[in-house]
């Protein structure tokens, strides 16, 4: 139980600091999904997580960036790989076969969570989790970095999971309608 909060509560951290610190136009873009499938004046609810294709894609490219746990089998990529480090989300949207992701060895462009007989038993929880924190947190707050403090620390420390070296502070403020 408590490596599977302490795993999601790292995604969340780090989605929060790459959207805040390095892309704010995915941030916008998660929030205008959200405008649009949850409604400026309601709260989020699970049904609208199936829904939320952008802010998926932009947890998907997290994890690929920054993986939570700290061993598993290393991956090497089966062909030359441009832009690799770069945060793009898109890489996860409209593409044949990348649309939707299992785990259990019929797709393996994308195990986050290992494979097969290796696989998290909790994964199901944790993708509804991280998507309902997530969605909850950008649909509700305007979300920025404390001033001054334009540079997270991205490093880790090992852990049973990997964690920021520097905890993320996030300022939330009123949206604007």
């Amino acid at each position: 139980m408590v490596a599977g909060t302490e795993t999601t509560t790292s995604l969340v951290e780090c989605v929060m600091a790459e959207i805040m610190q390095r892309r704010r136009n995915v941030m916008e873009r998660v929030q205008e999904e959200l405008a649009q499938i949850v409604g400026p004046n309601n709260i989020v609810e699970e049904s609208h997580l199936s829904k939320l294709k952008y802010l998926d894609a932009t947890i998907k490219e997290t994890t690929r960036l920054h993986p939570v746990v700290p061993l598993l089998v290393p991956r090497s990529p089966s062909k030359t790989c441009t832009n690799p480090s770069e945060f793009n989300p898109e890489r996860f949207l409209g593409h044949e076969g990348m649309d939707k992701y299992d785990f259990k060895e019929n797709n393996l462009k994308y195990f986050p969570f290992g494979a097969g007989i290796r696989l998290c038993p909790g994964v199901p929880l944790a993708e509804k989790t991280q998507m309902y924190i997530l969605a909850s947190l950008l649909h509700s707050f305007d979300w920025n970095l404390p001033k001054g403090d334009q540079e997270h620390d991205f490093s880790d420390k090992f852990c049973v999971t990997l964690r920021k070296r520097k905890p993320l502070v996030a300022i939330p403020s009123q949206k604007v309608a």
